[in-house]
């Protein structure tokens, strides 16, 4: 198994918008510690509170970073409570997230090859000492970040590895009776697309596939331009995840949806009708 060695590069997913200065003051104590680091915003605009929608993007995210990244993910309703703070390995990346089911969607995909549980005996030598009850963005994760991603530290050094996490939150996919199969939708983004937890190889295995959400049927098609303006259509995304958008409009404003939807992938039935609006 690959070992992870720091490339100096951070990037940063969080609840935290950017009207407020939270993500700038996480990076400004991190450069303190290690001037070099780099940094790239993945999002900071992930719903508040829901870790699992972080931890979807994040995991979709990773296979386009070099091998010695850092993930910082700091989407943490349990902020100053006895949650655990992790350090998760992936294919020589770096995650470092809280235990609140961010992980669970990178689980889910056989993805993660181990697990540190910080030691959180261990992080006065990191310069954490003076702790706020709701900033542990500032003040826990971001002088552990910059020990990981300048190379200082390694992830062993940190805590003892654990082969269990919290994965609360992260729904499955269910086999139906006709032979498809069912989900429900996971995120939603800011073109309102409905992102289902259901993979693209379950989808294009099944005969003509139909799409069932939100009392509608709707047909898979290829790109979102195959489908004229105002039509609903479901589609396998750059994620390699089924979604249901609505052609040049919102589909989770026009069906009303939001995450945890249900929404399911049937083979078509002969004469079935869809409905483009």
């Amino acid at each position: 198994m690959a070992a992870f060695r720091a490339n100096g590069l951070v990037t940063l997913t969080t609840d935290f918008g950017l009207r407020e200065p939270f993500v700038g003051i996480m990076k400004g104590v991190m450069l303190a510690h290690a001037a070099q680091l780099r940094f790239v915003d993945m999002a900071h605009d992930v719903s508040a509170f829901q870790p699992v929608e972080a931890g979807f993007w994040l995991a979709g995210a990773l296979r386009y970073f070099p091998a010695g990244t850092l993930h910082m993910a700091v989407v943490d309703p349990g902020v100053g409570t006895q949650r655990s703070l992790l350090v998760a390995l992936s294919t020589e990346q770096a995650l470092l997230v809280p235990d609140n089911g961010l992980l669970a969607p990178l689980a889910a995909r056989g993805r993660i090859d181990r697990i540190i549980r910080i030691d959180n005996t261990r992080l006065v030598q990191f310069g954490v000492s003076d702790v706020s009850a709701t900033f542990h963005g500032r003040d826990v994760f971001a002088p552990l970040a910059a020990a990981l991603a300048s190379g200082r530290v390694s992830p062993a050094e940190l805590g003892d590895e654990i082969d269990s996490i919290d994965e609360s939150g992260w729904p499955s996919t269910l086999e139906r009776a006709d032979g498809g199969v069912s989900g429900v939708i996971v995120a939603v983004d800011r073109f309102g697309n409905l992102i289902s937890n259901i993979g693209a190889a379950r989808v294009v295995a099944l005969s003509n596939p139909t799409i069932h959400i939100g009392g509608l049927r709707v047909p898979l098609r290829r790109t979102y331009g195959e489908a004229s303006a105002g039509e609903y259509l479901g589609l396998i995304n750059s994620f390699e995840v089924l979604e249901v958008a609505r052609s040049r409009g919102n589909a989770a404003a026009g069906l009303n949806l939001a995450v945890g939807a249900p929404i399911s992938a049937v083979p078509t039935v002969p004469g079935a009708q869809f409905r483009r609006s």
